[in-house]
């Protein structure tokens, strides 16, 4: 008996032992938690290609006197022409201007040919790099630049769209996480139907949230990784999504070992072993899939791997560390009022899966053939997806640096108002700059600053800004400028738009690679790996196709995000085959413990389906608060992932896996031992007859 109890009171001494060390770990971490956000940069070389010309230039740019320039154009404008008051106003306010801060030149107005709009390039390196005070000038020049009595002025540029793109991102972590963790509630009390047990889930997620923050912080100090506003949302949305989508199913398992462990700490032990590897695989994926983006060239989404898989990795050990030993130490009493008790067995229901799992068993090449058509079909809308996004369409709303440049573009459309910026090599300024002026496109170019061995040139070219005309221009400019740096804020977009195409042929066949090589190792089969990648591949196209037939006619956007299809494709089916995992276990499972495959496979979609369908709803939502994001990447990116969620929850799961599986039977394991038909059992052997002697 005192063995006993000493082994009791060892159990229940290590949830508090767990819960002790997450104290002393989140202790440790909190003051680098709260420093995430001064390590965050949204400048344009943080979103840039890393080899690229536009990238390039920004960084010589630093090195010039006075550092990097930040250039803003004041647009002056009146419906039915300037007056002259108009004008006077418009030179005091740019001379005020020009005393109280240091230009790199003498602002000159460029009147437009209607009269109408006066615009006066104005550039400035003292903020130098530092944004914040970047961000003073712009607010200053803006405080300067008034309008008034029928007159409007507009502060738009490079610099000033910065500044109102910076503002955006900087509201992000506050309304991003409350919007993020009021959706999980919701969701978790309308699943759960307990006023106290979808309080846990939540409560680790957020402890997760912030180890994830000083995780990434500290990977900023050591190895430099770039944090921007947008990893730093999509971290704060896989710890909430993913680390809930890990819980429901371990708490779910949780449950079912309560009725057949009159125990909690052994009803736990139970659940962690029967759930854990395929929670370990489902990580292991995402956290595969999101590495795969160190192979990309852009600055944005190499950054975004290492802090989306700090993300999920947080959430994972958090929901088999920290979750477990809570509801341990809460006991049955946290499922209250549903308590499950020991020895209970749930009450028998046709659940919808059930029916589901019976319509894909009775024709299941009907239902493959069906849904393959389906998701060919929506998948076809991604023809209809509009080209690149401008800078100037990339808000959802009109910040005041947009307003400019649309101003502009009416009121200067034979000519173009954002520099082009040309870097070259200081010997062969002249030469550099005869030839910007005889090529062809080009309206002006003007030297700059010098230094470091480089010359800075201003170039204008004659058509409006990232229009047909104006790209021409650039590639002509690198083309032709041999050992100089093509940059600016058009030559940007093209870099992007470039990159992002590259980065596709290189990061989409490493996640393809890296994920199928852990669905082998976790289900021993070469068939239902391909299975289950092939399924979110097809989930990803239609769930572009779907933004194809939203964006332009429902959302009203002008553009596509570059990063799009990358950043969908990775998040989808990285994410997507968590779901596959999580049903291809319990069907192994299963078969493994002696049911056929037909029965194996409708047993599993019973018994978890109803999980799927909860983490897919949780982690859609999550997914789809950057919809409600005034930025149209965000946007784009959490539409196109939450509708593809959704797609490959409550139709590739439950339906077409389901389908395969029973349509290929054993096959689906190939080559592994479960492919193989169990031998029959050999009947023993009736004893021989004995002689017996008689005499």
């Amino acid at each position: 008996m005192g063995a006993v109890r000493t082994a009791v009171r060892r159990r229940r001494g290590v949830p508090w032992l767990v819960l002790g060390l997450w104290i002393a770990v989140l202790a440790i971490t909190s003051p680098f938690a709260s420093k995430l956000e001064d390590v965050q940069r949204d400048r344009a070389v943080d979103y840039l290609p890393a080899s690229a010309d536009s990238t390039q230039v920004a960084k010589v740019q630093e090195r010039l006197p006075g550092g990097e320039t930040t250039q803003m154009i004041v647009v002056y404008h009146r419906e039915g022409g300037l007056t002259a008051a108009d004008e006077a106003t418009a030179a005091d306010q740019i001379a005020e201007i020009a005393g109280a801060h240091r230009l790199t030149g003498d602002p000159v107005g460029v009147p437009s040919k209607d009269g109408s709009t006066l615009m006066y390039p104005v550039a400035s390196n003292e903020p130098g790099t530092d944004e914040e005070l970047r961000d003073e000038l712009v607010n200053d020049v803006r405080d300067v630049a008034v309008g008034g009595d029928g007159l409007s002025v507009e502060v738009g540029g490079e610099g000033a769209l910065a500044t109102d793109a910076a503002e955006v991102y900087n509201s992000l972590d506050g309304p991003l996480l409350y919007t993020t963790v009021s959706v999980v509630a919701l969701l978790l009390i309308l699943i759960y139907r307990s006023p106290f047990l979808w309080l846990v889930p939540l409560f680790v997620a957020g402890m997760a949230n912030f180890l994830s923050r000083g995780v990434a912080y500290a990977l900023n100090q050591m190895f430099d990784t770039s944090v921007t506003g947008q990893s730093a949302g999509i971290m704060t949305i896989l710890v909430f999504g993913a680390g809930t989508d890990y819980a429901l199913l371990l708490v779910s398992r949780y449950r079912e070992e309560l009725r057949r462990i009159e125990r909690p700490y052994e009803a736990m032990i139970a659940a962690l072993r029967g759930c854990g590897p395929a929670v370990l695989a489902s990580s292991g994926t995402v956290a595969a899939g999101l590495l795969c983006l160190l192979a990309a060239d852009l600055n944005s989404s190499r950054g975004m791997g290492p802090l989306g898989t700090v993300g999920v990795l947080c959430a994972l050990v958090a929901m088999l560390t920290l979750l477990p030993a809570v509801l341990v130490l809460l006991g049955r009493r946290v499922f209250w009022p549903l308590v499950p008790r020991y020895g209970s067995t749930p009450k028998a229901r046709r659940s919808l899966f059930a029916a589901m799992g019976g319509s894909a068993g009775r024709r299941p090449r009907t239902v493959l053939v069906g849904g393959a058509l389906l998701l060919g079909a929506l998948a076809l809308g991604a023809l209809n997806l509009p080209g690149a996004v401008k800078q100037e369409d990339s808000f959802t709303s009109k910040p005041d640096a947009v307003a400019a440049m649309e101003t502009l573009n009416r009121a200067y459309p034979e000519r173009g108002t954002q520099p082009i910026t040309v870097l070259t090599p200081a010997d062969r300024a002249e030469a550099t700059l005869a030839d910007i002026r005889g090529t062809e496109g080009v309206d002006s170019a003007e030297p700059g600053r010098s230094g470091d061995g480089w010359t800075e040139i201003s170039v204008l070219a004659k058509d409006a800004p990232q229009s047909a005309g104006e790209t021409r221009t650039i590639e002509e400019l690198r083309d032709t400028l041999d050992g100089s740096y093509v940059g600016g804020p058009s030559a940007e977009q093209i870099d992007l738009k470039d990159t992002n195409a590259r980065d596709r042929t290189v990061v989409v066949p490493l996640v393809l690679v890296s994920v199928l090589l852990i669905l082998i190792a976790l289900l021993r089969s070469l068939v239902a790996p391909l299975i289950l990648v092939s399924a979110v591949v097809a989930v990803w196209g239609a769930a572009l196709g779907i933004g194809g037939l939203v964006f332009g006619p429902l959302f009203g956007f002008e553009g596509t995000d570059p990063g799009l299809g990358l950043l969908s494709f990775v998040f989808l089916v990285a994410l997507g085959v968590d779901y596959g995992i999580f049903l291809m276990h319990r069907m192994r499972e299963e078969s493994l413990h002696g049911a056929e495959p037909v029965t194996a496979a409708l047993t599993a979609l019973r018994t978890t389906g109803g999980v799927i369908a909860s983490a897919g709803l949780v982690l859609a939502a999550t997914f789809a608060v950057l919809t409600s994001m005034p930025l149209v990447q965000l946007v784009e990116l959490g539409f196109v992932i939450a509708v593809g969620v959704l797609l490959d929850t409550f139709l590739v799961r439950t339906y077409l896996v389901t389908s395969a599986a029973v349509a290929l039977r054993r096959t689906l394991w190939w080559p592994g031992a479960l492919s193989k038909e169990p031998e029959a059992p050999v009947p023993p052997k009736e004893p021989e007859p004995v002689a017996v002697m008689t005499r």
